[in-house]
């Protein structure tokens, strides 16, 4: 596949944190069994990972700004371009030791999504999407699910746990939609789970309160797949409000439904 310069400034950086995070993450299993535990290690992980990013896409595009997870908002030069970007989304599963977490990345201009990038170091899997030239995992050209039934589908979601709200909220879609759907799964990082929706290894996804670095390159893979993203509200805010409904056509009008009640 070819990529623009930029795409390729984007999975540059990407993949020079990855190596480092992979290496990190052999030392979190190392860690498992200290009576510490390894909190601080992982802390210092997703910090370093942040750096890394931030010095790397800021060398080659100086003038971009960021929305950053540690960071927050950084104001560039150029005011039609940010990055959006997630060092280690997925923290609590490094932190067990679980390989399910991935570096994100997405590029807005202009207010649009254009670019996109989620990586997992450990399974060595490349999300990539550029507005208007379809997503690719490595150097395969993605599609959704062709499933069109909910009874057919598996839907993955997230499970607010402690310090997140609307616990009750969750519980009511969930009554609504595991009794109509073949499976429901919860992985604990959005960006894979929007890059799984992409490339039909998931039928659909719902989740709220996340964050725009949660969402932002995984929102552009599923499109760029084919897919339909809207707000748990069927609108097209789902980085100011947090959250977000993807599938197919069919299968986000569906779950689209149900999650409204």
């Amino acid at each position: 596949m070819a990529r623009s310069p930029v795409l390729n400034v984007m999975v540059q950086a990407v993949m020079k944190a990855g190596r480092a995070m992979r290496r990190d993450f052999g030392e979190v299993e190392q860690l498992q069994v200290s009576a510490k535990g390894p909190g601080d290690f992982v802390t210092a992980a997703d910090r370093k990972a942040e750096e890394t990013l931030f010095a790397e896409l800021s060398r080659v595009r100086p003038g971009y700004g960021f929305v950053m997870e540690e960071r927050g908002e950084v104001a560039g030069t150029d005011p039609d371009h940010r990055w959006i970007v997630d060092p280690l989304d997925g923290t609590t599963n490094f932190l067990h030791g679980i390989p399910m977490f991935a570096i994100s990345v997405g590029l807005e201009r202009a207010g649009q999504l254009v670019a996109g990038v989620v990586f997992n170091p450990i399974t060595d899997e490349l999300y990539t999407a550029e507005r208007g030239g379809g997503a690719y995992l490595n150097d395969r050209r993605l599609r959704v699910a062709a499933r069109r039934d909910l009874v057919d589908a598996v839907i993955a979601c997230g499970v607010p746990h402690l310090g997140r709200p609307a616990h009750d909220l969750f519980r009511e879609e969930l009554g609504r939609i595991q009794g109509r759907v073949s499976g429901i799964r919860r992985f604990g990082a959005a960006s894979l789970d929007l890059a799984y929706v992409a490339s039909g290894r998931l039928d659909g996804f719902w989740e709220r309160d996340l964050k725009s670095w949660d969402l932002a390159a995984g929102l552009l893979l599923v499109r760029e797949a084919g897919g339909f993203v809207t707000d748990a509200a069927g609108g097209d805010a789902m980085l100011a409000r947090g959250s977000v409904v993807c599938g197919n056509e069919a299968i986000h009008g569906q779950l689209l439904k149900l999650v409204k009640g």
